[in-house]
């Protein structure tokens, strides 16, 4: 296909008074809206499983299949803005966004629901990066930090507030209004945006684009993705069909290496890896954010199962880790420039594996301020992690592949965060069940401490001797979950601690002025 020779473009003023204030209203309840969905299924993925009659594994895929979607098309979002342009994209995204919403909530089953998820992902790919583009057009050059700092606070706020507003709507109401209410908040994004912005519209060119690439890409993540999803039900390689998916996902990867790394327009460049900073980079913010997302899923879900936690409560108890990140954000912006990113991100790694560490001390007497006071220190390293990484990877770029490479670790990075999901509630669940066997072994009828808790739980409660040997099972399977969830607790810890070399692969970097706002909203 023959490329459009671009048109001459002039960026219209930034916007003033009420226009502006409407403009920056709009963009970010529509970031809000969409960074919103990252978290807000989490507290109630129990609750949906028991409505659609699967079990919580296969719940959870209500939050990979999403992240997977949105993956795949974010290294769309240059090529789509070039075709469509800025506004048209940002504003059909919002409404198709919408409408993927709106069947979330009707789905009545589970493979409905998720594929109604995957709409919601492939078409919220391009609304994050359009948004930044579209404030700091609406923004003087002078003020650029003041706008991106107003975007990062949303980018912020709204996985702070999903699970707490999930679990709110699931106790209060229905699961499908966790997606409803998407709806009127949309459509006022959409609305507000196309109004003040439909005369700011960028230019249109006609590129090609890398259609065997894309098709390369969308079969290697989905069939990587079912494979992980589908795993643990299927008993792992002892089953064709999880053959079957891995021989696929390795030959189509493979392919799918080879074609980028020789094509003339690839859908993403990964020539970007042979830079030591952008591939260390990348490696840690992506590595640190599937560890990091992985346990945001699972930490809800063991509350609500095995602590018994209403929704609501477990969504607040995950909701202080936004307190510290929104105090301490502006200040990371501040001394970032006047200091060495890998530092800050090495501060932020060990002060996640100490908040992991700490959470791999719990039991099942945890009380409530145990459980939350790991959560409030975590949002100290939050607000250390995304911008240091994020200036580091992106640092002697000359600025016309910036784009590219800030979508590439944008993909990177949302792909771990699914697959540390999966992979981290198929590591609780074996490790659950091994310690399962394990106490099992010692709970013989020759075991005094057994008979004692079982004539304990006759006396007190009056069973009968299935009842008793119920309850007991039931206890054995609440202590080999807290083992489990330890585990995987402790394991996060040490992987946060293993991956800070990646950091230090990288050269020394110390960010300009506005630099450091700007690598705050690539990075989200």
């Amino acid at each position: 296909m023959a490329t459009t020779p671009p048109v001459p473009y002039t960026p219209p003023p930034p916007l003033a008074g009420a226009n502006l204030v409407l403009g920056t209203l709009a963009v970010s309840l529509a970031v809000f809206m969409n960074v919103l969905d990252t978290s807000i299924a989490n507290v109630a993925i129990p609750t949906i499983s028991g409505d659609l009659g699967v079990s919580i594994d296969e719940g959870t895929w209500v939050i990979t299949s999403f992240a997977a979607a949105n993956a795949i098309s974010i290294p769309l979002t240059g090529w789509l803005t070039q075709r469509i342009g800025q506004v048209k994209l940002f504003v059909s995204s919002i409404i198709l966004f919408v409408i993927a919403s709106w069947l979330c909530g009707l789905a009545p089953t589970l493979p409905i629901l998720l594929g109604a998820r995957v709409m919601q992902g492939l078409v919220a790919g391009p609304m994050v990066p359009l948004s930044q583009a579209l404030l700091l057009g609406s923004y003087p050059k002078s003020r650029s930090s003041f706008a991106l700092a107003l975007w990062a606070i949303t980018a912020v706020v709204a996985p702070v507030v999903g699970p707490a507003l999930g679990g709110w709507i699931t106790d209060s109401y229905k699961w499908p209004w966790i997606f409803y209410i998407n709806i009127p908040v949309g459509l006022l994004a959409a609305g507000i945006t196309m109004t003040l912005y439909r005369s700011r519209e960028t230019p249109t060119v006609k590129r090609p684009i890398d259609t065997l690439g894309l098709v390369l890409l969308v079969t290697w993540v989905a069939s990587l993705q079912i494979m992980l999803d589908k795993g643990k039900d299927l008993d792992w390689f002892a089953s064709p069909t999880i053959v079957i998916l891995g021989v696929v996902a390795a030959i189509s990867f493979s392919y799918f290496l080879i074609w980028e790394l020789n094509n003339e327009h690839p859908i993403v460049d990964l020539r970007l890896f042979t830079r030591r900073n952008f591939a260390g980079g990348t490696l840690a913010i992506s590595i640190g954010y599937g560890v990091f997302f992985g346990n945001l899923v699972l930490l809800p879900q063991w509350m609500q199962q095995y602590l018994g936690y209403r929704s609501i409560d477990a969504g607040l108890a995950t909701a202080p880790i936004g307190i510290f990140a929104i105090l301490v954000t502006p200040f990371v912006g501040k001394f970032l420039p006047r200091s060495d990113a890998r530092w800050m991100a090495t501060a932020a790694f060990f002060g996640f594996a100490l908040v992991f560490y700490l959470r791999s001390r719990y039991n099942l007497q945890v009380d409530y301020w145990t459980v939350i006071m790991p959560t409030l220190l975590q949002g100290i390293p939050m607000a250390l992690f995304f911008v240091p990484l994020t200036v580091i990877l992106l640092s002697g770029l000359p600025p016309e592949r910036i784009p590219a490479a800030a979508g590439l670790s944008n993909f990177v990075r949302v792909f771990c965060g699914a697959v540390g999901t999966s992979v981290a509630t198929t590591a609780w669940n074996n490790r659950t069940i091994m310690h399962h066997a394990q106490l099992t072994e010692k709970a013989t009828v020759y075991s005094p401490a057994l008979q004692q808790s079982a004539s304990d739980i006759r006396n007190l409660l009056g069973l009968d001797q299935g009842q008793t040997i119920a309850m007991i099972e039931r206890n054995l399977s609440a202590q080999a979950a807290m083992l489990g969830i330890n585990d995987i607790f402790w394991i996060s810890a040490v992987i946060f601690i293993v991956i800070i070399p990646f950091i230090w692969i990288t050269k020394p970097v110390k960010s300009p002025g506005g630099a450091s706002a700007e690598a705050a909203a690539a990075a989200h």
